[in-house]
């Protein structure tokens, strides 16, 4: 049968998708990009710089909303794996809690300047509100992503075909960041310059962004509801994989060999980045353009363009060399070009050619998307590893756990570069930093992602699950349960 399916000697007519459904599905990461990642990429510069509350304060805010998240996404996991319904596990996840996360982002910016020199339990009530308004709406993102991200494991069993699934995302996911970056040069319109001041009302050009934004996000989260289906649901959930437990299944999860192995990877890169996600914004803001605000901001948004056009370019060419060479070493290819992008960006940015920064951003952006692309691929082929090792489907569970992981990384991180603010003496009301702040930032930011690169590479090439492995553990499975 599978013979008959085959065209041109390429893969059989029932592992491919229709780029209609992988293009639906991709909709998705703008829910995750902007519900979950749009709030720390701006925090600083609308908490600390124009609100003026301290950096290791709106650091310490990011980091307790994401240990929150974290231990919230292996419930939501949890709950998507064991969900009956006659629209399948994740889709009315998906289709809920997309639409609530649209709605419910602007209100993370809603406060008031006048809130700042109001004080409880010593610091201002600013920060409070940052930590309850959060740890309110994170929730509700994690039930959108855990969901989302569990669909695109159980698209196709094809161990090629998961890759393209992934770039199509990935791909998608480097358009939606796009609209982070943008979001401090939204704020830099006509509409939002305080008259005769020369400064800007970014927190209210914030409120008005992100009103754009969430109506978005809930358009998109209704497309991917009836546009993509649960390959897996009725054939090997509803009549073999029976419902578990929360801590058997957490605890299944993480026996797992290969996956331990990919979250030290995905935890190393994600720790080393995201310490210096913000300085990264420092450095443009207060070295590249000499603590003009405004060029900044404008500067922040072309890196955001060269990010994206580095993801674009990337997923595709390590999409191929996947194919070509296997998903570990084209992860390796993909950190190398990341430790490139980070360690240049010591003479890269540079206020005597500005642009140049843009090149560092490439790199940067193009590390960041393969990487992503190709662990998402491996974890889909580490889900059938287990499967064939315990019996079940357990896609939310796996998404969980990895999450838990990645966004406990993230938010050390952030709090670190919160720390190294302080620590380098960084001052939000001064336009001209001393000398040996802007020194630190750099060199943060240029040797930090380095050291966990390497560890990523490390840990990468120890995963066991090679093309031949995994095309191995398919026949297995269905010779057991059958086709899907």
């Amino acid at each position: 049968m599978q013979e008959a399916n085959i065209v041109n000697g390429k893969k059989p007519l029932r592992d491919r998708l229709p780029v209609s459904t992988k293009m639906a599905y991709s909709l998705g990461t703008a829910v995750d990009m902007w519900g979950l990642w749009l709030y720390p990429a701006v925090a600083f510069a609308v908490f600390n710089m124009y609100l003026g509350i301290e950096p290791w304060l709106v650091g310490l805010g990011i980091t307790l909303i994401r240990v929150w998240d974290a231990f919230i996404d292996p419930v939501v996991g949890w709950l998507s794996d064991n969900l009956r319904t006659k629209w399948g596990r994740r889709r009315p996840f998906i289709l809920i809690s997309g639409i609530l996360a649209g709605l419910c982002l602007p209100v993370l910016f809603l406060v008031s300047p006048s809130w700042v020199e109001i004080r409880f339990l010593g610091v201002s009530v600013v920060f409070w509100y940052m930590v309850v308004s959060t740890m309110v709406y994170m929730p509700i993102v994690s039930a959108f992503t855990i969901p989302y991200y569990s669909l695109g494991a159980e698209m196709t069993p094809d161990y090629e075909e998961r890759t393209s699934i992934m770039s199509y995302r990935s791909m998608a996911q480097k358009i939606s960041e796009l609209g982070n970056f943008y979001a401090l040069r939204f704020t830099n319109l006509a509409w939002f310059l305080i008259p005769g001041t020369g400064q800007k009302n970014t927190l209210l050009g914030m409120q008005v962004y992100t009103s754009i934004l969430g109506v978005v996000m809930a358009i998109f989260a209704i497309t991917i509801f009836f546009k993509v289906k649960e390959r897996y649901y009725e054939k090997v959930v509803v009549k073999v994989t029976k419902k578990i437990s929360i801590l058997s299944g957490l605890g299944e999860t993480l026996r797992c060999h290969p996956f331990r192995q990919m979250m030290v990877m995905g935890g190393a890169f994600t720790l080393g980045t995201s310490m210096v996600g913000s300085l990264g914004y420092y450095a443009t803001v207060f070295y590249v353009a000499g603590g003009d605000k405004i060029i900044g901001d404008n500067w922040q948004f072309w890196m955001g363009v060269a990010f994206m056009l580095g993801g674009l370019i990337g997923v595709p060419l390590h999409a191929a060399l996947s194919h070509r060479i296997g998903k570990r070493e084209a992860a390796v290819s993909a950190c190398v070009i990341g430790i490139c992008g980070y360690a240049g960006s010591w003479f890269l940015y540079t206020p005597a050619i500005m642009w140049l920064q843009t090149i560092s951003s490439g790199l940067m952006g193009m590390a960041s998307a393969s990487l992503w692309m190709l662990h998402s691929s491996i974890g889909a082929d580490i889900i059938d590893y287990d499967e064939l090792n315990t019996g079940k489907r357990r896609e939310g569970s796996f998404t969980a756990c990895a999450s838990y992981i990645l966004k406990l990384g993230n938010s050390f991180g952030y709090y670190f570069s919160g720390l190294i603010l302080t620590w380098a003496g960084f001052t939000w009301q001064l336009k001209a930093q001393a000398p040996q702040t802007l020194f630190w930032i750099r060199f943060s930011l240029a040797s930090l992602p380095v050291a966990g690169l390497i560890v990523a590479i490390i840990f990468v090439l120890r995963v066991p699950l090679t093309r031949q492995k995994s095309e191995e553990i398919r026949r297995q499975l269905e010779g057991r349960r059958g086709t899907v």
